[in-house]
């Protein structure tokens, strides 16, 4: 008889922001800036992003330690006009850098209409969504690129992996509707889905990866010997390269052969690229006509004729909004994998267990 899976602990999301708040400040990181990390990672995991929330923790410690993050940054803008900026995140934590960069590109739409801020010299910032999202709770369009933190993908018909998966988050309001949501990376699916995969012990489906006779893997511990898959064939390829473009080179941030795998690596700076872009809703038209309008064809869209077998048309961020609904209430889901990887943490660093 097969063993019963145990059963996932749920955590409420306070308890989540509080124990990464305090693994980021036993590592020297400043008290408000742990917590700004934590808000943001605690959101990622509320918003189902298993893969870009508390999962992420241990090897965030790790690279402090190794020296690849600045625990005390100088985030700064190095270049400005009226309706653009160019951030330094001064290898600061990610979520640091693209929270200061957002907020940035807000300012600036408020007066300039649009904002297209670019970051160079940052780290892994988690789910695209949380950055694009943000200019939303002001009545604007947000939408945000950056550059993946490992390469996992050749050019098309390639072996090299000289691009990663490279995301694109696009966020816009409604008005009873939920907000239109987004976020996908141009890969099938995002190397951090891999990682849980192998933390749970499940398989991936076929159509992820491919190793490198053209053969489907689907064992996630392999993953070094394969790549992943782009979206849409060569065309999710050209996806890859154009984002890492604007969001890494055009940045001065690290774009092909000089992305710096930091999974297998704790002590090299990665020197990541993102942009975000601000767009004012009422530079265009009336936000009150703009959030109507998006209701209209968010229900049109639901209501349309399906397909035999398919239960209903889903509206991109419904999935997430669900997720949030639920784990609010309830908590999030924590696997016995991630909790014992937590708890080893918790160990090394001196403070108290998660749910403890």
């Amino acid at each position: 008889m097969t063993p019963a899976t145990p059963a996932a602990q749920h955590i409420g999301a306070s308890h989540i922001e509080a124990f990464i708040a305090s693994a980021f400040q036993k590592v020297g990181i400043s008290v408000p800036e742990a917590q700004s990390i934590a808000q943001l990672m605690a959101r990622a995991d509320v918003n189902g992003s298993e893969g870009h929330g508390i999962f992420r923790l241990p090897q965030y410690i790790r690279r402090i330690k190794g020296g690849a993050v600045n625990i005390k940054p100088d985030i700064r803008i190095e270049r400005e006009a009226a309706a653009m900026a160019l951030v330094n995140g001064d290898n600061g934590m990610g979520h640091l850098v693209m929270k200061f960069a957002a907020e940035k590109a807000i300012e600036k739409a408020k007066t300039a209409g649009v904002a297209w801020v670019g970051a160079k010299w940052s780290n892994h910032a988690g789910p695209a969504s949380l950055y694009a999202s943000m200019p939303v709770a002001h009545n604007m369009i947000g939408l945000y690129l950056a550059v993946g933190n490992a390469n996992h993908l050749p050019a098309w018909g390639g072996l090299d992996m000289l691009l990663s998966t490279n995301p694109i988050a696009i966020a816009l309001p409604g008005e009873d509707e939920a907000p239109v949501i987004l976020d996908m990376a141009t890969t099938v699916a995002a190397y951090g889905k891999v990682k849980t995969k192998a933390q749970r012990g499940e398989m991936m489906p076929e159509g992820w990866m491919m190793d490198r006779q053209g053969n489907p893997l689907t064992d996630p511990n392999r993953s070094n010997e394969g790549f992943l898959l782009p979206i849409g064939g060569y065309k999710g390829y050209g996806l890859a390269l154009m984002f890492g473009l604007l969001a890494g080179t055009l940045n001065g941030a690290a774009m092909g052969r000089d992305v710096v795998d930091f999974n297998a690596d704790d002590t090299t700076p990665t020197n990541t690229g993102h942009c975000i872009v601000a767009i004012n809703i009422e530079a265009f038209q009336p936000v009150a006509e703009f959030k109507k309008s998006v209701d209209v064809l968010v229900r049109d869209l639901r209501k349309s004729e399906r397909l035999p077998g398919v239960d209903r048309i889903h509206i991109p961020g419904e999935g997430s909004h669900a997720a949030r609904t639920d784990r609010v209430k309830n908590g999030v889901p924590m696997p016995p994998s991630l909790m014992a990887a937590l708890d080893a943490l918790a160990a090394e660093l001196g403070i108290a267990p998660l749910g403890k």
